[in-house]
């Protein structure tokens, strides 16, 4: 297990700005420079982040708790699917007839559903899957997922090897 932690910046950090999510909270330096710490850390304590980043234990522990008020970023544990039994996970290109945003928001509320985003392209969505097996895969897709009023198609795509997975980039 490990924590993550996830922001955004806009290209210049050595000032206050608004972030590329076009106007949202503005991050400074120093609030990049606590995400950072949290992101290799997330248990690191507020002391040891303020020694590197030149603040007060105090100013680090208002900072977080204002980024996490603002949505900026969550500080959570991370596990490995596989550690805690679910041994198949697949991505899934959802194709909709109407209304993309309704069936997005029914996958949404599927607890096997950790990612759902919509595109531009092939696919109307794309949904990550986490299940316990195959036969569990099979009944996301084939009788929920598809049983969605407004699913036209899915293509599915099962992981066979997770050779990454990070959640470093809120900052570079």
């Amino acid at each position: 297990m490990h924590s993550g932690t996830v922001a955004s910046r806009s290209a210049d950090p050595k000032d206050s700005r608004e972030s590329k999510n076009g106007g949202g909270p503005q991050l400074d330096a120093v609030s990049l420079a606590i995400i950072e710490q949290l992101q290799e850390d997330g248990r690191r304590p507020y002391a040891a982040i303020g020694k590197a980043v030149g603040l007060s234990e105090a100013a680090v522990r208002q900072r977080v708790q204002k980024l996490l008020d603002q949505g900026v970023m969550q500080i959570v544990a991370v596990t490995d699917p596989l550690t805690v039994g679910f041994r198949r996970q697949a991505m899934v290109g959802v194709n909709v007839e109407g209304d993309v945003e309704s069936v997005a928001d029914a996958l949404t509320a599927m607890d096997e559903c950790e990612y759902v985003v919509m595109t531009a392209g092939s696919f109307d969505l794309m949904v990550e899957i986490v299940c316990e097996d195959d036969d569990h895969l099979l009944e996301v897709i084939n009788r929920r997922i598809r049983a969605v009023p407004g699913v036209r198609s899915t293509e599915s795509f099962v992981y066979l090897k997770l050779k990454k997975q990070t959640y470093m980039w809120g900052t570079r």
